[in-house]
């Protein structure tokens, strides 16, 4: 909201660029594949196309009418499309820096617009309540779905490119498979508006943001909530996985960006998630919040050669400790976040003491 570009190290003691040139807030970012890029959507009309060094020089592209919402380069790095309140989404070349064609079926704001992985298909999200999928080559919507109750927040495809899943201000997360048209999965798991979704490298688990200030992972195999994670004061308003699913970030209007660390695996998916979290805040100052937090290693089934029953038996209990390590997880969870907001209320309790005996301080001199 502050009209400013931040470029963070994830190495320690590193400092964070910051890039100044948008004339109001910036919407939306993202690094190109090759990570020499960075582009950036503003409520300014215009796209940005940053270098991300010390020198911050940038290339402006101006086509839309009205604040872009969302900004992303294709997997070859060849091409960038954009989505804006003008109601259109927009197709760039990057080396050419030029604008190559619009897409103007919706008729409300567009907040988000993707590409396929293999670049022919862009699925974009509309405030129309409808997800358009496009064919990049005719330039033509292939189809629209029209099943979410509310604006549609944001929209991204699975790594394989076979589904698409979306978020909304219905509290919902949609997945449909693109081949057939066919909604698959239907979660409702938040308690506010939904604003953004990432899906992991493997494609077998989906995170997301939202306005009830919690990060949420989704299990795409089960077709479950895995696990629910609280450290936004306020809405959380953005997450992404990195390239390889080793970490992800979230941002939130509480002026925060938080790096957390996974262990996904996504050769045995039964893998727990490990987490651990740092925030960044605006002054780029990098606190460790917490050490690692720990959700619990679920006990692996035992497989047994006795009877049938025998078997049945252990498998009961097996989903029974299972179930009982995911609540000592989600406690655990919930007792570390209670510190974290024990620690900043001691913080602000001191602050408003220090205040309180400088003002006595000024009332008492002003006396003599």
């Amino acid at each position: 909201m502050d009209s400013c570009l931040m470029i963070w190290s994830m190495r320690s003691q590193m400092r964070a660029y910051r890039f100044v040139g948008h004339k109001d807030a910036v919407m939306c970012v993202q690094f190109s594949p090759s990570g020499h890029l960075v582009a950036s959507g503003s409520r300014d009309k215009t796209v940005r196309l940053w270098v991300p060094n010390v020198k911050g020089e940038s290339t402006v592209f101006k086509a839309h009418t009205a604040t872009v919402r969302s900004v992303q380069f294709s997997s070859d790095g060849q091409s960038l499309v954009t989505a804006s309140d003008d109601k259109t989404v927009k197709v760039w070349t990057v080396h050419r820096q030029k604008f190559l064609f619009s897409l103007s079926q919706h008729i409300n704001w567009v907040r988000c617009a993707k590409f396929s992985p293999d670049g022919r298909l862009i699925a974009s999200a509309s405030d129309d309540k409808t997800i358009k999928l496009w064919d990049k080559t005719s330039r033509e919507c292939i189809h629209s779905f029209c099943e979410h109750g509310g604006f549609v927040n944001h929209v991204d495809f699975h790594p394989s490119g076979t589904c698409i899943a979306a978020a909304g201000t219905d509290n919902t997360v949609k997945v449909w498979d693109v081949r057939m048209n066919r909604l698959l999965q239907h979660y409702q798991v938040h308690s506010a508006v939904v604003n953004c979704i990432s899906f992991h490298p493997s494609g077998n688990y989906l995170i997301t943001a939202s306005n009830d200030s919690t990060l949420k992972i989704l299990d795409l195999l089960e077709g479950r909530l895995l696990y629910t994670l609280h450290g936004h004061q306020g809405p959380a308003t953005c997450v992404a996985f990195s390239r390889i699913g080793d970490f992800f970030a979230s941002g939130g209007s509480d002026e925060q960006v938080m790096v957390w660390k996974t262990n996904f695996d996504a050769a045995d998916y039964g893998d727990v998630l490990k987490t651990q979290k740092y925030a960044t805040n605006v002054t780029g100052t990098l606190h460790n919040l917490q050490s690692e937090m720990d959700c619990g290693d679920p006990p692996k089934k035992n497989k047994t050669q006795e009877s049938a029953r025998n078997q049945h038996q252990q498998e009961e209990e097996t989903s029974l400790a299972d179930t009982l390590e995911h609540i000592v997880g989600q406690l655990d969870v919930l007792t570390q976040t209670v510190s974290i907001l024990e620690q900043r209320l001691t913080l602000t309790e001191d602050k408003l003491k220090e205040c309180l005996e400088n003002q006595q301080k000024l009332m008492h001199s002003k006396g003599n």
